[in-house]
Formats: structure tokens, C-alpha cells, sequence
């Protein structure tokens, strides 16, 4: 059976509707960055987004193909991500999409190594005929945050985020988002498939012990 991140790693793919405290470990994500309003139709999210997921899946096949990764084993495509934020804003202001900067990015199993990707990014540019050469292969370790499940569209976040900020209040922590910590989403629902009032979508931000 594939290896599946969203049932094999529970507490950061399956969170509750209410805040809890996870310890994010250091993994290896396909990334591609930019800004914009992230719903302009063909525009740079959506094209990003594209290049991702040509990326992802190259690698998830590459064992059809002549080239072989060392450790292989058959898994699922992890879920959607992005890393979001607005230059001069405290938290995310939903009123102006075209403020956004975004780091979207989708995790790689950690027998993936750059060289691998560096083949998928060829693989996938020739295959696809889209150019992904924006595509890159970094490290992110998250540590210490809080998260929660938000049921809705991403409008109606500021009211998740609320409740995550009172708990931190009641609890001893404080938020600790700056320009290397930033406000994250994982996305488990297809936008195209689910009615916006049931997205699910992880919300969840860095923090650390209040002083």
C-alpha cells in the first residue's frame, strides 16, 4: 500500500477544530514562490501551482521510468501548502488578494535529494511543455505552532485565527510570525469539487512561550 502523509503523519494533516500545540520537524518541500491574488484567473498562484504539481507527480511515476531513485517506495502526493503574507501588515488582510506574497509548496519524502529533483524539474519541463524552472528544493523546519482545523472559505479564516490567538493568551504563548515564520495553510479539500462553506483547510502559525 502507498504511503499516505495525511494517515501516517495524523497530528500535522489531521487537526482538530480547536487549537493544539504540534512541534513541526525539519522535512523537504518542492517550492515555488511569488505574489499576487492567488483567485486571477491563469495568474501567477494558479500557474505555480501548475508547476508544482508537474513537479510532484514526475517524481511520485519517476518508477516507470529508466531513472531510478535510490530508497524508492510508492506514496501519495501530499497535499497542497502555502506560506502567506503582506508586506506593512500585521496578520492577512482578505480585501486585498493583490497584496499577497506566497511560498506554495508540496512536501517531498525524504529519500528525494536534489539531484532527484533537479531530473524531475528536466522531466517534467519536457513532458508538460510548461517551464519549470521556477520550482525549487528547499528544507523547512517549523517548530514550535499552533494549528487549527478551519471549515469554510479562506474569507472566514480571520474568526479560526481568533480562536488560535485566545488560546495562546490562556495558555502562556504568544505568536512568533516575522519574515522567516509565516502565517501557513494546508489545504485537504479540491476547491473544485467541495462547496467553499466545507473546505478544509489547517491553519497554523509559529509560536513560542510568552515572556
Amino acid at each position: 500500500m502507498a504511503y499516505d502523509f495525511k494517515k501516517d503523519l495524523k497530528e500535522f494533516y489531521r487537526s482538530k477544530n480547536k487549537p493544539e500545540i504540534v512541534n513541526v520537524p525539519k522535512a523537504n518541500y518542492i517550492v515555488v514562490r511569488g505574489s499576487g491574488d492567488p483567485i486571477e484567473e491563469g495568474g501567477a498562484y494558479q500557474q505555480a501551482i501548475s508547476v508544482l504539481y508537474a513537479v510532484a507527480y514526475t517524481l511520485k511515476m519517476s518508477y516507470k521510468t529508466d531513472y531510478k531513485i535510490e530508497d524508492f517506495y510508492e506514496y501519495v502526493v501530499p497535499p497542497l501548502e502555502g506560506f502567506w503574507w503582506q508586506e506593512n501588515v500585521s496578520g492577512v488582510d482578505y480585501s486585498d488578494r493583490s497584496a499577497f506574497h506566497w511560498i506554495s509548496v508540496i512536501r517531498a519524502p525524504d529519500f528525494i535529494t536534489e539531484k532527484d529533483f533537479d531530473w524531475a524539474v528536466k522531466m517534467a519541463t519536457n513532458k508538460k511543455k510548461i517551464d519549470c524552472s521556477s520550482a525549487e528544493f528547499i528544507t523547512i523546519e517549523e517548530g514550535l505552532c499552533v494549528q487549527i482545523m478551519h471549515i469554510g472559505p479562506f474569507d472566514e479564516e480571520p474568526k479560526s485565527v481568533a480562536i488560535m490567538d485566545k488560546f495562546l493568551e490562556t495558555n502562556g504563548y504568544v505568536n512568533d510570525m516575522n519574515a522567516e515564520r509565516l502565517h501557513h495553510e494546508i489545504y485537504l479539500s479540491d476547491a473544485r469539487k467541495v462547496p467553499a462553506d466545507k473546505w478544509k483547510t489547517i491553519i497554523r502559525h509559529p509560536i513560542k512561550k510568552a515572556e
